[in-house]
């Protein structure tokens, strides 16, 4: 959890003036942890804080904050004042970002700044200079009357092969979860929903193949198109690139095919088993949701599971 600069920048890009509201603490049951923040523009917003009253009268409040450019700090008892049935109170801290105070926070590793206007104290000195000298960054947390949200790693590259039934389910399901960057392809434009959701950039070709060229090294794959010379040409140019992960739909019989017909196009067998198939958790079942579900469950794993090796090298 940490501030996602990459996300601040497009929002205010498309819209000009956005307010961000983070989950600054709490005390009893909160909704979401600490870190936790949403984007809030004149006609939409992106992310959430929870808690259903709770983000709906946030999202408000910001509004209104758009048109004065008032930052705030406010607490919320989330029964006696939401009518929520959790007893806990919520601490919000609520900033308005255009491009000009965007750009002074490009290049912090750390972002800390006071929701009171005091002088920076001891305590998140020291937190800035760990994470300048050791590497370590720290949680999100109020400190003293100051913000400090270590800025969100990289996003996960995540390209899906695929315009279908389990692509647009996977692009429906993995598109809202912060940290993942997706890619999306298919052979034609009208392969593609009307609707692209935010954040997911579709390129649209003629030989999808092609492309596996231009994918990061470090990209997940999820091959699923509706061709299976197209699955086989995409995992050999896969296996040709370079992968974080690669998965591929389809059967025990398609997947023995497939390893025969790799084998033969000259791949060891250590390469071909990094391609994992069938993709998700086959004991959800077969529907496209379903595996849509298995699949972002195992690539959340794998973000963590990346965030506690940072931490580690870092220690």
């Amino acid at each position: 959890m940490g501030f996602d600069l990459d996300a601040l920048e497009r929002a205010v890009s498309a819209h000009g003036r956005v307010a961000r509201v983070v989950i600054a603490g709490f005390a009893g049951s909160s909704p979401r942890e600490v870190g936790a923040a949403m984007l809030v523009w004149a006609d939409g917003q992106s992310g959430t804080i929870g808690g259903g009253a709770l983000e709906f009268q946030a999202a408000q409040d910001a509004r209104e904050a758009l048109q004065t450019g008032i930052d705030r700090l406010s607490s919320h008892a989330l029964g006696p004042d939401l009518g929520q049935c959790c007893g806990g109170r919520v601490v919000l801290w609520r900033e308005v970002f255009d491009a000009e105070r965007l750009a002074g926070l490009k290049g912090q590793p750390v972002i800390a700044r006071p929701t009171d206007g005091s002088d920076m104290p001891l305590g998140v000195k020291r937190l800035l200079a760990r994470a300048r000298g050791e590497g370590i960054a720290p949680e999100p947390q109020l400190l003293q009357g100051w913000m400090v949200e270590p800025v969100e790693a990289p996003a996960l590259p995540v390209w899906i092969w695929g315009a279908g039934h389990v692509g647009r389910a996977l692009v429906s399901v993995i598109a809202p979860l912060p940290g993942f960057e997706l890619t999306w392809i298919d052979t034609a434009p009208d392969r593609f929903p009307e609707d692209v959701p935010d954040g997911v950039t579709a390129l649209p070709a003629a030989r999808p193949e092609l492309l596996m060229d231009h994918a990061p090294q470090g990209a997940h794959h999820l091959i699923l198109t509706y061709s299976h010379a197209l699955d086989l040409a995409l995992c050999h140019a896969a296996l040709t690139r370079g992968f974080a992960s690669a998965g591929l739909i389809g059967s025990a019989t398609k997947w023995a095919r497939f390893r025969k017909r790799l084998g033969e196009l000259g791949h060891s067998a250590q390469s071909i088993g990094r391609i994992t198939c069938p993709i998700g958790n086959p004991t959800l079942g077969k529907h496209p949701q379903a595996i849509a579900v298995g699949v972002a469950g195992r690539l959340l794993e794998t973000k963590a599971g990346n965030t506690v090796q940072r931490r580690d090298k870092m220690a």
